[in-house]
């Protein structure tokens, strides 16, 4: 089993940034790729960054140039780095880890990110 913790998230105005963190404990030699979902309400979860082990990461177009992860593989912990935010950023943003073995999914708990305009 694996745990994820998520903290920072928060309100911010338009133009501003919020950090995101993601603690992973358990099974860690289970997991691969790490990264952030995103869900608005009336809306599916979608794809916000990945980044493996190794640190190759991918981006939504909707973030590329605004938003950075990174990974600490020591700390077992993912960063997600939000600037520039948009009003359309505004979504409950969730950690999540895949295993390597079964692409088994595992989520965090979600943290509300809401950017006023």
């Amino acid at each position: 089993q694996v745990r994820l913790v998520e903290s920072g998230g928060g309100l911010v105005q338009a133009g501003g940034s919020l950090r995101l963190s993601c603690a992973a404990s358990g099974s860690i030699f289970r997991v691969n790729t790490m990264g952030y979902y995103r869900q608005s309400p009336g809306k599916q979860r979608e794809l916000v960054a990945t980044i493996t082990p190794g640190g190759s990461t991918n981006y939504a177009d909707a973030v590329k140039g605004r938003f950075t992860i990174s990974r600490d593989n020591a700390r077992n912990t993912v960063y997600l780095q939000m600037d520039s935010l948009k009003p359309e950023d505004t979504a409950v943003y969730y950690c999540n880890a895949r295993a390597s073995l079964d692409l088994y999914d595992y989520w965090g708990q979600g943290t509300q990110v809401t950017v006023s305009s």
